[in-house]
């Protein structure tokens, strides 16, 4: 670092200060309603001067923090060249805030905060901006703290932050915080260890409504449990009995969900309304009952949890839209970028990435409107992406595919990358281009251009290719399937139609489809999708601000959602979203989700020890460069709240070594509201159990809100050794991958593999599926290891006996029990004999003839195995 003088640079004259003085006065003036006097007020007293003064940085000795509280307006203090950075001063008493002044030298915050905190650990910010311009900041402030700091991250010049005078001004002898009478608990996620029945559910407890309860099975001991958002300071628990309470319980309260502390116990308790004080702190808090006061369970009318108001969580740093830090590994280019510096960049990244299933790296490589030549070659764990509202803004001359030359041209281990809203224009004289890929490899809102151009999902010479996506997508020639086994097309456009046909190819809402024909071609042509929002992107508007795009939900749609006409949807500001990048804590990111932001996770492997939980209806996640969320310690990634319409995009699930009881959950157990007109949909999301390491989770995905849609999700677990990974039956440890509780709930492109019971579980009425690949798990030991009771093995997609209506098209499910070839899975598909149950279209395959699928669905359908590797079935019942 290069040091600066402290009188390097002449101060900066302040003429802006009287006129920003000028405006509040004329504000305050203006806020003042007609004929109201002013309340008399004492001034406010300057409270920093003089006092101790710390911070994160100086630039040298002669730049102090205390050169900011010395009254010196010819001294300043200087940080070190970089963010974030911050500047405390200990005002010796708590005290209420009323005004802060920021006198800058030339070396300012553009984005920054002003904190208070009562103990020097726990902040709460009380003004935040991305737009600071320096010179003399007067502002008006409300809060009350000992300690206040201003809390810089983001430099308005390159050198570091550096302020003249800081002053806060105010009045001593400011209040502790009182207990609050707002109930903290109403309406927040809630889960209990039983129920005695389904109206009975845990959420009656929270709903603010006296007249349901939560009610348990009778036995001791039970619980019911709330998640507060954020860990909160819990003064008052108030608990409405029915009259089966009681007798003996424990009140406590847990900042991750699994470690408890007791802040209250009884052995007496008389039941009817109890009001209890309480100090304790916690994200959790739930009631524990140990001796039940009657025969029957316990039953709360109501749960309600006062608080002082006070967090304990990080500060959540604001992000500049026009200037975003999108992580190390995301590059963005615009057309000035020279060709050379962009196509080195490409070629690093494939040779890093062609053969790294399993390593930590990820990586986004993103393009500004413009014109381009590149070849773009996806190695595992990137993404390519452009930066416009339409894919006709970016577009590459040259390629962006994928090849399989690293595989001996087998490209059925091609998984994990994805190519969206970009168009490409082939170089002159080539009409092909590739997309050799397996699951999780979305080519979404794409632009293939040239009638004359095929784009081949494998050329059949080269080996085999086995499941994608293509969905809001033209080609504006040929899609050659060639040896790609499986595949489903959603929402596109094809110029010049579909040659070619494996097992299970499935087209929806496509324009340019082939004709329908089961078994031979295998193509299943449903015309329309019937209700489905798009993935959100990332773009660039014309003024250079970065936004994320919302697509509205489409209803009995066909063909893509933009060429040729204007997407609908809406439009955020990245200013509203937290980008999260690696080692952020999930306690900063459910701050910020508390805060009301959105989330851009920045690609890299995100480690969580509590939920990430998202309880704000239309909350946005977005992922980058296929950003990984790993649950560690027994953690659950994701909560989601029965909110409407939140939207979770471009975000992979890992398992950790310490089995999770479920990766991801989309409403709490009982969740029963509606949310038909805006629904929450999940787009791009993957889940691995194992790979990089041994992983465990007992459920992966469990749905219990209703009309959730799935848009392209796959759910795997490493069950066959690749690239010496550790594999096998009591390593990587998973029951089910999907477990459906919600109603009417869709699955577009659901790829379900290699679990140990159910690979899918549907317990909910009006579910559709619309595309199913699975593999059965490759590593039983022997029959009595994988016996579902007497049935041989456990069924790829069941449909619980309760159900009373439920669809599906387009339905594979294949075995190849290496391990052990004379397994046998009884049936592929379970689901209750009913009309309005209907299965169309259905293909097992024993693959190479490696095991035995005994029935199609229930007992019909022939068998696949060794001497008949292939069975077809059209319709059940």
């Amino acid at each position: 670092m290069t040091s600066r003088a402290t009188s390097a640079r002449p101060r900066p004259r302040r003429a802006v200060r009287h006129l920003l003085l000028g405006l509040t006065v004329a504000l305050v003036a203006a806020l003042t309603p007609a004929g109201v006097p002013t309340p008399a007020q004492a001034a406010p007293t300057l409270l920093s001067q003089g006092r101790p003064a710390t911070a994160s940085s100086t630039e040298n000795a002669g730049t102090p923090a205390a050169a900011a509280v010395d009254g010196n307006t010819g001294t300043r203090w200087a940080s070190a060249f970089s963010d974030p950075q911050w500047l405390q001063v200990d005002l010796g008493a708590r005290a209420t805030l009323s005004q802060v002044t920021l006198q800058w030298e030339g070396a300012y915050a553009r984005a920054f905060q002003l904190q208070t905190s009562d103990d020097g650990a726990t902040w709460t910010t009380i003004y935040s901006t991305t737009t600071g311009a320096g010179g003399t900041q007067t502002l008006a402030v409300t809060g009350a703290g000992r300690y206040v700091r201003m809390y810089g991250t983001a430099r308005g010049t390159g050198y570091g932050y550096s302020l003249w005078e800081f002053q806060v001004y105010g009045e001593t002898g400011g209040s502790t915080p009182t207990c609050g009478s707002t109930n903290a608990a109403q309406g927040r996620p809630v889960t209990a260890s039983s129920t005695e029945n389904a109206g009975t559910p845990a959420s009656a407890a929270v709903d603010g409504n006296a007249g349901t309860r939560w009610a348990s099975a009778a036995s001791d001991p039970q619980w019911l449990r709330v998640d507060l958002g954020s860990t909160q300071s819990i003064c008052r628990v108030v608990l409405t009995w029915e009259a089966a309470y009681a007798r003996a319980f424990q009140l406590q309260t847990s900042a991750d969900g699994n470690t408890w502390t007791t802040i209250y116990s009884t052995t007496t308790g008389a039941g009817g309304t109890q009001t209890l004080a309480v100090t304790g702190s916690g994200r959790y808090l739930r009631m524990y009952g140990t001796a039940r006061g009657t025969t029957y369970g316990y039953s709360l009318w109501e749960l309600a949890v006062n608080t002082t108001g006070g967090t304990s969580e990080p500060p959540v740093d604001p992000t500049d839209p026009r200037n975003p830090n999108l992580g190390p590994n995301t590059f963005v280019f615009d057309p000035s970028t020279p060709t050379a510096t962009i196509q080195s960049r490409l070629n690093t990244l494939f040779t890093q990435q062609e053969t790294n299933q399993f390593g930590p790296q990820r990586y986004a490589v993103l393009f500004k409107s413009g014109t381009y030549t590149a070849d773009v070659n996806l190695g595992f764990f990137t993404q390519v992406a452009g930066l416009g509202m339409s894919p006709d803004d970016v577009n590459l001359n040259g390629h962006v595919r994928v090849e399989a030359a690293w595989f001996g041209g087998n490209a059925t281990q091609n998984f994990w990358r994805a190519a969206e809203n970009l168009s490409v224009t082939l170089p002159a004289g080539v009409s092909v281009e590739r997309w050799a890929v397996s699951q999780a490899a979305p080519y979404r809102r794409m632009h293939l251009r040239g009638a004359q151009n095929q784009i081949q999902l494998w050329n059949g010479g080269d080996g085999w290719s086995s499941g994608g996506l293509m969905a809001d997508t033209r080609v504006d020639g040929l899609v050659v399937s060639g040896s790609q086994q499986q595949w489903y097309s959603r929402n596109s456009e094809f110029g010049n139609g579909w040659t070619g046909s494996v097992w299970n190819m499935v087209f929806q809402g496509v324009t340019g489809a082939p004709p329908p024909s089961f078994p031979n071609p295998s193509h299943t042509v449903i015309p329309q999708t019937p209700q489905v929002r798009e993935k959100p992107f990332l773009y660039v508007d014309g003024t250079g601000e970065y936004r994320v795009f919302v697509p509205a939900l489409r209803n009995n749609s066909t063909g893509t959602s933009w060429y040729g006409k204007t997407p609908a949807g809406s439009s955020i500001s990245l200013s509203q979203f937290f980008i999260v990048q690696p080692g952020t804590s999930a306690a900063t990111i459910n701050a910020a989700l508390a805060q009301g932001k959105h989330l851009l996770f920045t690609p890299g492997v995100h480690h969580v020890t509590e939920p990430i939980q998202v309880n704000r209806a239309d909350t946005v996640i977005l992922g980058l460069g296929l950003a990984t969320i790993q649950a560690d310690n027994g953690s659950v990634g994701m909560r989601v709240a029965d909110v409407d319409g939140v939207k979770v995009a471009g975000i992979m699930f890992e398992a950790g070594t310490t089995n999770s009881p479920v990766l991801m959950e989309v409403g709490p157990t009982g969740s029963a509201a509606s949310h038909a007109a805006n629904p929450t949909s999940l787009h791009d999301v993957f889940f691995r159990i194992g790979g990089p390491h041994v992983g465990r989770a007992t459920n992966t995905l469990t749905v219990n809100s209703d009309n959730v849609i799935g848009d392209h999700m796959w759910l795997w677990r490493a069950d066959h050794a690749a690239s010496g990974v550790p594999t096998g039956w009591t390593l990587n440890t998973a029951d089910t991958g999907l477990t459906v509780n919600g109603d009417n709930v869709t699955m577009y492109g659901l790829f379900v593999e290699h679990y140990q019971k159910y690979q899918t579980v549907w317990n909910g009425n009006g579910g559709r599926t619309y595309f199913y690949q699975n593999e059965m798990p490759y590593d039983p030991p022997n029959q009595g290891a994988w016996m579902n009771g007497a049935t041989r093995g456990y069924a790829a997609y069941k449909v619980a006996d309760s159900v009373t209506s439920h669809q599906a098209w387009g339905m594979g499910s294949y075995c190849y029990f290496n391990v052990n070839p004379a397994v046998i899975a009884d049936r592929a598909i379970e689901a209750p004999t009913n009309p309005n149950v209907r299965f169309t279209n259905m293909v097992t395959v024993s693959l190479g003839g490696v095991g035995t699928i005994n029935r199609v669905i229930n007992n019909t359908g022939g068998t696949a195995n060794a001497a008949n590797q292939q069975v077809y079935l059209t319709t059940y019942p």
